[in-house]
């Protein structure tokens, strides 16, 4: 199929969605200041055909440029217009989203989104859909919010040997726990304070179990290292189980608590893919990625080390990064210029969890009497893990130990702490984190 090519310098763009995103991606399009500035940036201008809504009714914008007269609740209409250049996708949800994206491809329309969870799953066969009906898929703001690493990774390296990728791509779940740090109370009081504040949705499950941290995980590790990954490819943990406690005894112990996404690659060629709760040392870059931030740590063959950071969630930041894609789609039909080839991805082996090495963080309540630490300690040496740091609380009636290991595999852990759980001096397990500073692999 022909590719598109825009009217002239018109860029006429199909708007699925109109929440936080949506509406601040048509502000930035049709607001005069911006709209002007953005045309004299670009050359190009934008016009917005159609916004499609669930409900017309709501009242979306009392700004005098809103034109209500472009919401429809026929979606599926509108990717099909013949008049669309671009659809773009800020709607959420996969199964009837993904529908709407295919029609739109194979109508030779490109398209844009920040569905992270849709892209996680479908980013590969949709990619080759644009490239086979002569468009382009776009989709910075799935990732990390106005933080252009989808770009980076694309683009500025491309031609270099990438090991890891390792971020903070959840601004939620840092609030939670930078706010801990700070002594703001425990999980479940930050929690209620970031819903308060519109940091947290009503149902915060996706950004607290860790799911919408694996989708973007899925998306960098794709994009990384050339291969095929999808959310069912990440180890995922959430943040539900770490205390007020854990997070002040990791700062003693000079270590910030964050939720990381770590892409890797193992060896040369097995890939890693995880998210978890994870001490990082209070010299990290990343430790110092305080509130509803965002962050993204690079390790390259050539270019070392790099991070960037920025705002990860909000209506305008994604909005930027959206619009950062619709730029790049139509300088790319102006130009005539035929889209990205997808390559074929790389087979690359997966090593299990079992087999991945770390530190670790471990808190155990026991029975306060002696021999207790005796038997607890000959349970860790049973399955090789061995002890860096040990430290006592007293607590009534009982005493909790907090431990830090030297490295040792996952399947050694995980095994400790099956036999902890089993023993007759061990009323509870607590919190299991892994130890950044002791990661070699």
């Amino acid at each position: 199929m022909a590719r598109r090519r825009p009217a002239s310098t018109t860029l006429r763009v199909a708007l699925l969605g109109c929440g936080n995103v949506g509406l601040a991606l048509y502000e930035l399009l049709t607001e005069p200041v911006q709209r002007a500035a953005l045309a004299e940036r670009t050359g190009l201008t934008f016009d917005v055909v159609g916004i499609a809504v669930t409900s017309t009714k709501p009242v979306r914008s009392s700004a005098p440029w809103f034109d209500a007269s472009l919401l429809t609740t026929d979606a599926a209409s509108l990717v099909l217009r013949p008049d669309v250049d671009v659809v773009v996708e800020v709607m959420g949800g996969i199964d009837g989203t993904v529908d709407l994206l295919d029609a739109a491809l194979r109508s030779g329309a490109s398209v844009v989104s920040a569905n992270k969870a849709l892209l996680a799953v479908h980013g590969r066969r949709l990619s080759q859909l644009a490239y086979d009906h002569g468009a382009d898929l776009r989709y910075e703001a799935a990732v990390a919010g106005a933080i252009p690493i989808l770009r980076v990774l694309r683009d500025a390296l491309a031609g270099e040997q990438v090991h890891r990728v390792m971020g903070i791509v959840n601004g939620t779940t840092n609030f939670i726990l930078s706010t801990m740090a700070a002594g703001g109370g425990d999980y479940a009081a930050v929690l209620e304070q970031a819903q308060r504040l519109g940091l947290a949705e009503r149902d915060p499950a996706a950004d607290v179990l860790g799911t919408d941290a694996a989708a973007k995980a899925a998306i960098l590790a794709s994009l990384a290292f050339d291969c095929k990954v999808t959310t069912k490819d990440v180890h995922c943990e959430g943040i539900t189980e770490v205390t007020a406690a854990d997070v002040a005894f990791a700062r003693d112990l000079g270590f910030a608590v964050k939720l990381l996404a770590v892409c890797e690659l193992l060896d040369g060629d097995e890939l890693s893919v995880r998210v978890h709760p994870t001490m990082v040392p209070l010299d990290h870059p990343l430790a110092a990625v305080d509130g509803a931030f965002n962050a993204v740590f690079v390790e390259g063959a050539s270019c070392g080390e790099l991070m960037l950071y920025g705002r990860g969630a909000g209506g305008r930041p994604t909005a930027s990064a959206v619009l950062g894609d619709l730029v790049e789609v139509a300088r790319s039909m102006r130009r005539g210029g035929t889209p990205d080839v997808p390559l074929a991805p790389k087979v690359r082996p997966r090593r299990p969890l079992a087999a991945i090495a770390s530190a670790f963080y471990l808190t155990i309540d026991v029975a306060d009497r002696p021999g207790v630490l005796a038997e607890v300690t000959a349970i860790f040496g049973r399955h090789g893990v061995s002890i860096r740091s040990m430290e006592q609380l007293d607590l009534a009636g009982e005493a909790r130990l907090v431990f830090v290991t030297h490295v040792a595999l996952e399947g050694a852990m995980a095994a400790t702490v099956k036999d902890l759980r089993r023993c007759r001096v061990v009323d509870r397990v607590g919190t299991l984190l892994r130890v950044i500073e002791g990661d070699q692999n």
